[in-house]
């Protein structure tokens, strides 16, 4: 039996900067253009509905209660009219969509979320993840996730699977993919990441890093690789920019940008590079590519010490509250029905 072979799409491209309606209104348009071209797979950057808050690493807190105020507007829920929207477009077009979002819920009017969602060609959500840990200044941003998203979906094109950002760093998430078998997995960036202010060190380099962690996985798991990092636009520059400070200017222009790029199953760049440019990357996986370096070194398979090593991955969803008789108008938390104190899914379940 062959393996797929599948061309897939990364989208490199700006948000309408903190705009949920807008940025939906772009990526369904993007999701047209891909599939015009012949993707089957359409992956998007960190956060991309509404963007990403970069605005958190530019002031302190106390500065930043409008920015919090906005993002919170525009963040959506998984199964709220602007996802609909997402679904509709990869039915219409019969293509899977890997979507970073800003998470809302109802249960709570500020809490929110670093969330991907994986949409069947059917239209169907595959899969929706949380990321475990906001990553330094995020953490005034998001709240932590759960392990509930820590799934492979195994589709016609393949088994998916995906991580956001610095969760490329955690061994133990990317180890939980490859025990499902992933072959192509997303990595999901945001357009820069600063850590430094100009002239006071080495700001966190976002295009080395990036390629390193994913091309890591890629070469460990024996799997394909989409890292998928966001773009800033002008007008995104000019929002984060109207302040005037000048330091936050200068961080803007001087902090190193993302990539977008491919990679194969021994870690190597194949297919589009963008970088400085907005658009649309594209690459071509044949799955059948992931079985040789196998060979090599399968560390879900023969190559481990299974007697010696033990994981255990707690995919709960984590809920405010369990009640114990739920009504019709009980917080919506979750998706495709799926409530507190719902039947977990196991392994096997998902196999």
């Amino acid at each position: 039996m062959n393996l797929p072979i599948v061309k897939v799409a990364a989208v490199h491209a700006a948000p309408v900067y903190m705009n949920a309606a807008a940025t939906v209104s772009k990526a369904v348009s993007l999701i047209d253009e891909a599939a015009r071209q012949g993707a089957e797979l359409v992956a998007f950057p960190e956060s991309f509905i509404p963007g990403f808050p970069v605005w958190a690493a530019l002031w302190a807190p106390i500065y930043n209660h409008d920015w919090f105020r906005r993002m919170v507007l525009n963040s959506i829920l998984v199964d709220g009219p602007e996802m609909a929207q997402i679904q509709a477009a990869a039915r219409r077009n019969g293509v899977f969509v890997s979507i970073g979002f800003s998470e809302s819920t109802e249960a709570s009017v500020g809490c929110i979320w670093n969330s991907n969602a994986l949409i069947g060609d059917d239209g169907t959500l595959l899969n929706h993840h949380r990321k475990l840990v906001p990553t330094f200044y995020e953490k005034m941003v998001w709240a932590p996730g759960d392990g509930h998203g820590l799934r492979v979906s195994n589709t016609r094109i393949g088994r998916i699977g995906a991580l956001i950002c610095g969760e490329n760093t955690n061994p133990l998430a990317r180890y939980a993919l490859a025990a499902q078998g992933e072959q192509i997995h997303i990595s999901a960036w945001p357009a820069i990441w600063p850590t430094r202010m100009p002239g006071s060190g080495q700001n966190f380099d976002n295009l080395a890093a990036n390629r390193i962690r994913a091309g890591g996985h890629s070469f460990e798991a024996k799997a394909f690789g989409i890292l998928n990092a966001g773009f800033m636009d002008k007008t995104m520059f000019d929002q984060l920019a109207a302040s005037g400070d000048r330091q936050a200017i200068e961080v803007l222009e001087n902090t190193p940008r993302a990539a977008t790029q491919f990679l194969d199953p021994t870690g190597a760049v194949i297919g589009d590079t963008l970088q400085t440019e907005e658009g649309i990357a594209y690459a071509t996986f044949d799955i059948n590519a992931c079985i040789e370096p196998k060979q090599f070194h399968d560390i879900v398979g023969y190559y481990n010490r299974f007697d010696v090593f033990n994981i255990e991955i707690d995919r709960r969803r984590l809920s405010p509250a369990k009640f114990s008789a739920e009504t019709a108008s009980a917080p919506r938390t979750q998706s495709n029905g799926e409530r507190a104190g719902a039947p977990e899914a196991t392994m096997e379940d998902m196999a």
